[in-house]
């Protein structure tokens, strides 16, 4: 807005008739835009990019590919260009999950919503006791904890989960009585949540596991899933897994998902979405160590695609003989991989986009 505001070449684009130093309409609306803007919309725009600058390329490449046009036998075209791949996770704006910290702001919500359910029941009706000063007094003296121990976390789980559990059963007695036509559609759709976050975090405590699928990290923003990165700052991000690959500087979202997958799934879909734009394979594809599974390398093979990085199984120990072979081997990876930090920049720059989007 503010960028709109100080711009004269943006408001006579938007159809202003003289400048006006204010802000043309409310941020909000831009919100509203956005949404309109759906993920195959995004796609279908970013596939129009890439369309319009392969015809570009084409028209420039006519000329000299036109003498020798209607010479000889159609031939197979021969793999030519590079296509760079990898995986990132797009981070969501959200406080960093924990079980504990969880079942609070549950307990928090569903006692706002017997609150508000309590003043349309009849007349006389006790309001049943929920035990919040007790409850907020436990979660304070468990977080004042700098490092606890897993019993001490097992436990504090324990009480609050009772705690949610025991304001669900009030919840339900106030159903029979008053019904749900009281709450907001905000308190209906976190009462929807909480309600599954308690099926998972007892089905958790009771079988003494780690994980479930389809595990609920935040209430407000239920589909977001922890996804294992392996970074040195952490092994998980929460937030959406895309999958990207990169030609001649412009890339594409080939897979977007809220669950956690292999990306070297997507490896022959790319592939085979590049022959379909260029009409033929690349010569070179740059991705990551986990794309060289045995099967995406088979597949490779069978066409004449260079897939980088070292082979599978135990390293060739260096002697008089390879010495140079293995020299050049180091010098193509290094190569390799300093073409893949073109990629790593775009994912970088698309990261801190998604914020907007």
């Amino acid at each position: 807005m503010e960028y709109i505001r100080e711009s004269p070449y943006l408001q006579y684009f938007l159809g202003y008739e003289g400048y006006k130093d204010e802000i043309p309409f409310d941020p909000s609306i831009m919100v509203h835009f956005r949404k309109r803007l759906s993920g195959n919309i995004m796609k279908e725009i970013n596939a129009l990019i890439i369309e319009k600058s392969k015809a570009d390329d084409e028209g420039r490449d006519d000329g000299d590919e036109g003498k020798d046009a209607g010479e000889g036998e159609a031939k197979e075209p021969e793999n030519n260009g590079a296509l760079i791949v990898d995986a990132s996770c797009a981070p969501e704006d959200m406080r960093f999950p924990h079980d504990v910290t969880l079942l609070d702001e549950a307990r928090r919500k569903t006692e706002r919503i017997i609150d508000t359910l309590q003043k349309r029941a009849p007349e006389g009706y006790e309001k049943p006791r929920m035990y919040r000063k007790t409850a907020r007094k436990e979660f304070l003296t468990f977080i004042w904890n700098r490092k606890p121990r897993e019993r001490t976390i097992q436990k504090a789980i324990k009480k609050q989960l009772q705690y949610v559990e025991r304001n669900l059963r009030i919840i339900g007695d106030y159903k029979g009585i008053v019904g749900f036509k009281g709450l907001s559609g905000k308190q209906y759709r976190d009462l929807v949540v909480i309600s599954e976050l308690v099926r998972q975090q007892r089905d958790l405590s009771t079988h003494k596991s780690r994980s479930i699928e389809g595990r609920i990290v935040s209430i407000s923003k239920p589909h977001v899933r922890p996804i294992a990165r392996g970074k040195a700052r952490g092994m998980y991000e929460c937030g959406a897994k895309l999958s990207v690959s990169l030609v001649d500087g412009l890339s594409e979202v080939q897979r977007l998902s809220w669950e956690p997958y292999h990306e070297s799934q997507d490896l022959k879909g790319q592939i085979e979405t590049y022959r379909q734009r260029y009409g033929r394979y690349p010569e070179v594809v740059c991705a990551d160590k986990i794309y060289r599974t045995r099967e995406n390398l088979r597949y490779c093979q069978e066409y004449g695609i260079r897939l980088s990085g070292p082979k599978l199984g135990r390293p060739f120990k260096e002697s008089e003989k390879n010495r140079a072979i293995l020299r050049e081997h180091r010098r193509i990876e290094r190569e390799d991989e300093s073409t893949r930090i073109a990629l790593k920049a775009s994912l970088g720059k698309g990261n801190g986009d998604t914020h907007l989007i």
